[in-house]
Formats: C-alpha cells, sequence, structure tokens
C-alpha cells in the first residue's frame, strides 16, 4: 500500500515543480482595481487578473504569471523587501513595493503640512525605506526662506533635503536649487513620489520621464480606468537600460498611520527616539510619565543623547512642533484597534 502512496507523492511534487517552471516572471508597473500590468523582462506590457481574492498585488510587486490568451493571470506575488502603504479607519491603500527611496515633495507655496509629512517619513521610517525631502519653489524667496526654516528640524535629524525651482516664473534658478540635480539623486533606484496637489510633482516627473503623461494615457486606457485615472499607481523606467525607476502614486493628502503600533511611535521619529532611552519607566507613553526623557528633551533639560556624540545632528531638545504632532499622533493611534496590512 505504500509504494503507490510514495508513488503519488512523487507525481504531484512533479506535477507542482512543472506548473512552477511553467509560470514566467513579471514585474508589476500599474494597477488599478482588478487588473494590473505585468511587464516581461523583454520589455512586453500583459494585462493581468490576480488568481483569487486574497492576492493583493501592487506596482513594483515581482510576480509569477500565467499567459491565457492575450492576457494574463497573477499566480504568486515573490517575497517582498517593503511595503509602503497608509491605513485609515475604513480601508489600507498601498502605494507600492519594493523601493529604494520616497521621494516627498514640498512647496514653499502652497504651505506644506507638517503633519503629512511627518506620517509619511513615520511610514518609511517603519518599512525601512529612505526619504528624500525636496522643497520646491526656491524663486519665491520669502515664502522658500519661511519653508526652509520650517524642515530645519528635519535636517538636523539627518533627513535629506533638497532646494528645488521646477519652474521660476522669471526663469532664474538660484544656485544649488536645480532640477537636474534632483532627477540626478534617482538614477539607478526604484523611488516612489509623494506630494500633494500643486506642489510640482508632474513637473518633475514630466522633465524625469518624457512622454510620462502619453504612457499613462496609455495605461489608463488599457486597464479601462477612465475617469479614474487619479487614482492609478504608475510606474516609468528612467533610462533605456531600466536600472531606476519612478513611481506615481495619489494619496498624500490623507496619511492614515492605523497600522503603526503606538508604543512604537516614538521609535519611527528620529528626534524622540535617541531620548527613549533616558525614561524611568519601560512602557513610558511620553505623554504623562515622570522620569521621561522624551518629556526632558521638549522642554530643555535633557543631556546630548549618545546617539548624537559624533553625529553632525546635535538636538538636544525636541521642538514643541514634533512633540505635538507625536502628542496627537499617540492619542489617534490609541483610539482605534491595529488592523494589519488588508
Amino acid at each position: 500500500m505504500s509504494r503507490p502512496a510514495r508513488a503519488t507523492s512523487k507525481g504531484r511534487a512533479a506535477a507542482a515543480a512543472a506548473d512552477q517552471a511553467a509560470l514566467l516572471p513579471g514585474l508589476v508597473i500599474a494597477s488599478h482595481g482588478r487588473h494590473c500590468v505585468v511587464e516581461t523582462p523583454e520589455g512586453a506590457r500583459v494585462i493581468c487578473h490576480p488568481r483569487g481574492k486574497k492576492l493583493g498585488v501592487v506596482v513594483g510587486d515581482r510576480v509569477r504569471w500565467q499567459p491565457s490568451q492575450d492576457e494574463g493571470t497573477v499566480e504568486q506575488i515573490e517575497p517582498r523587501r517593503n511595503l509602503l502603504y497608509r491605513q485609515d479607519e475604513i480601508r489600507t491603500k498601498s502605494f507600492a513595493a519594493n523601493l529604494d527611496q520616497v521621494l516627498i515633495l514640498v512647496a514653499a507655496e502652497p504651505e506644506f503640512s507638517e503633519h503629512q509629512l511627518a506620517r509619511a517619513l513615520i511610514a518609511c521610517e517603519a518599512e525601512h525605506i529612505t526619504p528624500l525631502i525636496v522643497l520646491n519653489k526656491a524663486d519665491l524667496t520669502e515664502l522658500f526662506a519661511r519653508a526652509w526654516q520650517r524642515l530645519a528640524p528635519y535636517r538636523a535629524m539627518g533627513y535629506s533635503v533638497l532646494p528645488m525651482a521646477a519652474k521660476p516664473k522669471d526663469g532664474q534658478v538660484p544656485e544649488g536649487c536645480l532640477l537636474d540635480d534632483v532627477i540626478a539623486r534617482l538614477q539607478g533606484h526604484t523611488t516612489l513620489i509623494l506630494g500633494p496637489s500643486g506642489a510640482g510633482k508632474s513637473t518633475l516627473i514630466n522633465r524625469a520621464v518624457p512622454g510620462a503623461s502619453a504612457l499613462t494615457g496609455e495605461i489608463s486606457q488599457a486597464l479601462n480606468s477612465g475617469k479614474h485615472t487619479t487614482t492609478t499607481t504608475t510606474w516609468y523606467w528612467l533610462d533605456a537600460a531600466r536600472t531606476g525607476a519612478l513611481i506615481d502614486s495619489p494619496g498624500f493628502q490623507e496619511f492614515g498611520l492605523r497600522h503603526i503600533d503606538p508604543a512604537q511611535l516614538a521609535a519611527y521619529m528620529p528626534d524622540l527616539k535617541p531620548h527613549v532611552a533616558d525614561c524611568k519607566f519601560y512602557n513610558c507613553t511620553h505623554l504623562h510619565e515622570p522620569g521621561c526623557g522624551v518629556r526632558a528633551a521638549v522642554a530643555g533639560t535633557a543631556q546630548t543623547p549618545r546617539f548624537y556624540e559624533e553625529s553632525a545632528c546635535s538636538p538636544t531638545t525636541i521642538s514643541a512642533n514634533r512633540y505635538k504632532i507625536y502628542s496627537d499622533l499617540f492619542d489617534e493611534l490609541s483610539a482605534v484597534p491595529n488592523y494589519g496590512v488588508g
């Protein structure tokens, strides 16, 4: 009785191996609803449908797919290095997977929300993705100086903050603010770009990727997304050799962090993190406890943490604004259960 059983087991294993070998590798370069576009290693693009409702593919996923007439079916998602996503009370929105960096684009005008900037940075920290902050409209001298000063705490934390004048009104670009200098930071990397309306995201994308608008239209038409084009996340190659890519995704205005454990929040904020070790209690919320290292840093009575001793940045205090962001987020995240990735 045992020999047929072994033979059947071997047969099933062989059949599974054959099925696996028949699957083709691909990269998801656009996604909308239950449709996605998969690019083959040779550069061909195929509309695919994920197998089953639980197989949620996102742009940047490396997948294994099976052709079927003129379309295909995504059967497997390769293990991800990371996944940047946001979560509010209603749903989870995944931006992209397998990122090298996230470019957060803000501008001197309209005035950017520091709360939204902080949320994006925390999401990057949680997924170990390098953020790059770019402040546009350097040609608006007074407004830019004010906005640049607002970003001083982030430069002190060690974040890369670049000035840019993507489309100066007088045609004169201030020294060190070239759009091409920012584009150079994208080469050889997979970068997701996030930014509020009016920050200059379209200008940057169209300069970095000539013909991007036409490509977006083609993909939207292929996915039959029509008027929902703005909800479609799209992948653009930056060079013919396909060594660098830029991913455009909407959704910066509402950046929920309900997937973040409030107890871990301070660990994702570089100006708070070094002071946590000075707290008297291991489970300190940094809101009201006595002997709290974070609260002491806000009050300006903290010692310089060892984290900063040999660093170019040396803040011994936490700004009142940054602490307000922390306390608001802690209250928000503590008010509802965490749901995880949906």
